[in-house]
C-alpha cells in the first residue's frame, strides 16, 4: 500500500475507537511507573524469576509506542517503547476488561497506549505486563520507518529527525549522551566557582569574533539588530562590573556556509576569569575535558574514527609557527622571512597573496598544512595579531599574541585568550578592523563603543576562552557530523516538485519476534 492507503486504513479504525466509545487522544494516561524505571528494577531475570515477579504483586501501568504486535492464537505480544527502554505487553483474550478483544484488532504500530496489569517474566525470560486494560492515548494516522532497517535516507532523517529517533537507538542514545556532556561541563565549571549567566541573543553590534551575522528588525524601536556571533563583549562588561569567574552556555549565530563541521546556529560554552591568563585556561581546559570524558563516558581514552583519541592531561603544547614547519615539511627559518612566506602560500594557492599580511598567510598556511593532521588533542599558541583582535600580545613580539587554539580530532574545539585589556590598544585594534570592512571585509569587527568605554571604566587582566559544545559532543561520541549532534540541523527547503523517496512503512505490520 501507499502512505496515503495507510492512513485510510486507519482513519477506518479510528472511527471503530470511536463507535467503541473510546477516546484516541485523551486527555492524561493512566501510568504508575515509566518504562525505564521498571527495566531498571526488573530486567535481571537471573535476579527476578517470574516466581518472585508474580510474588510481589505489583499491579502497574506504563505508557509507550507500539514497535511490535504478533498475534498467536489467543494471545497478543507487543513492545512498548517510551525513551529508549522497552517492556512487553502480554494479552490474553480472556484477561482482557470491556470492549477487550475488539480493541486490539485497532491497534497499530506507531499507536501511543497506556497497559495496566501484574508485571510477569514470559517463558522465554522477557519482562512483560499481562495486561487486564488498554487506553489509547494516541491513534498514530501514518505508519513509522521500515521496523528492521530503521530510517537510512540521511537527508529524510534530519528534516523528520523525530521519526530517527523512533527508528535508530543509537541516534536516540546519542542525544541522552549529549544532555548528559552539558551537565557534565556545567557541574565542572560550577565546582571550580563560575557563576552562569545570560547575556543578550539580540545585539544592536555584532561583536566578539569576526564572521557575517545574521540581521533582524525590531519594528517597535525601528532598529536593526544582529543574533550574536558570540557573547565575548558581554561577558567582559560582567567582569568590569565586579564578577570573578562568568560562564555562558548557549548559542551562537553566523551566516556562513554549511559544512559537516559548520551549523549557522550552534551551541558555545565561553567563560571569563579575573586575575588569570592563558597558562590558567590551558590547565581549566585540560581538567574539563578529562573530567567529562571520565564521568559521561567512563574513559579518558575514546574512538574517534579509526584512531583512538586520549584525553588524559596534559595536552600537547605548539606554537603555530613550529606547527607549520613540523607537518608542512617546511624549513622553520623560511617562516620568518615574509617574502618565503609569500612564496609558500602561493604554492599552495592561496588567493590574493599579495593583498595579505604575513600574519593572514601564515593562518592559511596552518590550515592548509596542518589543522587536519592534529588528531590528538593539541593546543596552538602564539597566533598573529592579524588574526586576534581582542588579545594581549607576546611580551617577546608584538606581532603575535597570547592565544590558544585547541585542536582535536582534525578541528577546533576551544579557542582562548590573554584578553586585552588596555582600552588605547583595542581602540586601535578596532579601529585597524573598521579599515578592512571599508576594504570589502564583511566578516571584520564593526566598532563597539561601549565596550570601549566599559574598559575605560578598568578591566582587570582576564583569561577567557569559548569551547564548542557540538563539536566536543561529536568528539566523544565518535559522530562525524555536527548534523548527527544537533537535533535540528538547517536544512535547505524542499522545492516544490523536487523528488524525494516518500517514508518506507512497515512493510508487515503484525511481525516480529514473539514474547
Amino acid at each position: 500500500m501507499q502512505p496515503n492507503q495507510y492512513r485510510d486504513v486507519r482513519l477506518e479504525k479510528l472511527e471503530k475507537l470511536k463507535a467503541l466509545g473510546l477516546d484516541a487522544w485523551p486527555r492524561k494516561a493512566k501510568r504508575t511507573h515509566g518504562i525505564a524505571q521498571l527495566a531498571a528494577a526488573y530486567a535481571d531475570a537471573e535476579a527476578w524469576p517470574n516466581e518472585r515477579l508474580e510474588g510481589l504483586g505489583l499491579a502497574v501501568s506504563v505508557m509507550g509506542r507500539v514497535l511490535t504486535i504478533r498475534e498467536m492464537g489467543k494471545s497478543v505480544f507487543a513492545h512498548l517503547t517510551e525513551n529508549g527502554e522497552k517492556v512487553q505487553a502480554f494479552f490474553r483474550m480472556n484477561d482482557l476488561a470491556e470492549p477487550g478483544w475488539d480493541v486490539l484488532k485497532l491497534l497499530d504500530m506507531g499507536d501511543f497506549i497506556s497497559v495496566t496489569g501484574p508485571l510477569m517474566r514470559t517463558k522465554t525470560g522477557e519482562l512483560s505486563v499481562r495486561v487486564k486494560e488498554i487506553q489509547f492515548l494516541s491513534k498514530a494516522l501514518l505508519p513509522l520507518p521500515e521496523k528492521w532497517h530503521g530510517l537510512q535516507d540521511k537527508e529524510q532523517r534530519y528534516r523528520q529527525r523525530y521519526l530517527d529517533l523512533i527508528a535508530n537507538g543509537e541516534v536516540l542514545k546519542t542525544f541522552r549522551t549529549r544532555s548528559r556532556i552539558v551537565s557534565s561541563v556545567r557541574r565542572f565549571m560550577e565546582q571550580q566557582g563560575y557563576l552562569e549567566v545570560e547575556t543578550p541573543m539580540m545585539q544592536p553590534i555584532p561583536g566578539g569574533a569576526t564572521a557575517r551575522p545574521f540581521t533582524t528588525h525590531h519594528n517597535a524601536l525601528d532598529m536593526d539588530l544582529y543574533l550574536r556571533i558570540a557573547p565575548e563583549l558581554y561577558l567582559k562588561r560582567l567582569i568590569v562590573g565586579g564578577f570573578e569567574k562568568v560562564f555562558e552556555i548557549n548559542r551562537n549565530f553566523r551566516n556562513e556556509g554549511l559544512s559537516v563541521r559548520h551549523n549557522p546556529e550552534f551551541t558555545m560554552m565561553e567563560m571569563y576569569e579575573a586575575g588569570s591568563d592563558l597558562r590558567d585556561m590551558m590547565a581549566l581546559t585540560e581538567n574539563l575535558l578529562s573530567a567529562v570524558a571520565l564521568d559521561v563516558m567512563g574513559s579518558e581514552r575514546l574512538p574517534w574514527g579509526e584512531q583512538m583519541i586520549s584525553y588524559a592531561a596534559p595536552f600537547r603544547r605548539l606554537t603555530l609557527k613550529n606547527a607549520i614547519a613540523e607537518y608542512g615539511a617546511i624549513e622553520r627559518r623560511l617562516l620568518e622571512d615574509g617574502d618565503s612566506v609569500r612564496a609558500l602560500a602561493g604554492a599552495v594557492h592561496v588567493e590574493e597573496v599579495d593583498k595579505k599580511t604575513v600574519g593572514s598567510l601564515l593562518g592559511n598556511l596552518f590550515e592548509h598544512h596542518v589543522e587536519k593532521q592534529l588528531i590528538q588533542p593539541t593546543f596552538v599558541t602564539d597566533y598573529p595579531i592579524e588574526l586576534s583582535p581582542l588579545t594581549k600580545t607576546l611580551e617577546s613580539d608584538d606581532r603575535f599574541v597570547d592565544r590558544f587554539e585547541l585542536f582535536i580530532g582534525g578541528m577546533e574545539i576551544a579557542n582562548a585568550y590573554s584578553e586585552l585589556n588596555d582600552p588605547i590598544d583595542q581602540m586601535g585594534r578596532f579601529q585597524t578592523q573598521m579599515d578592512e570592512r571599508k576594504a570589502g571585509n564583511d566578516e571584520a569587527m564593526l566598532l563597539d563603543q561601549d565596550f570601549i568605554t566599559s574598559l575605560e571604566h578598568g578591566f582587570p587582566p582576564t583569561g577567557g576562552e569559548g569551547i564548542g559544545i557540538d563539536r566536543l559532543v561529536m568528539l566523544l561520541t565518535n559522530s562525524q557530523s555536527i548534523r548527527d549532534v544537533i537535533l535540528f540541523p538547517l536544512m535547505r527547503p524542499i522545492v516544490m516538485g523536487e523528488s524525494h523517496a516518500p517514508l518506507p512503512p512497515f512493510t508487515a505490520e503484525g511481525t516480529g519476534p514473539a514474547g
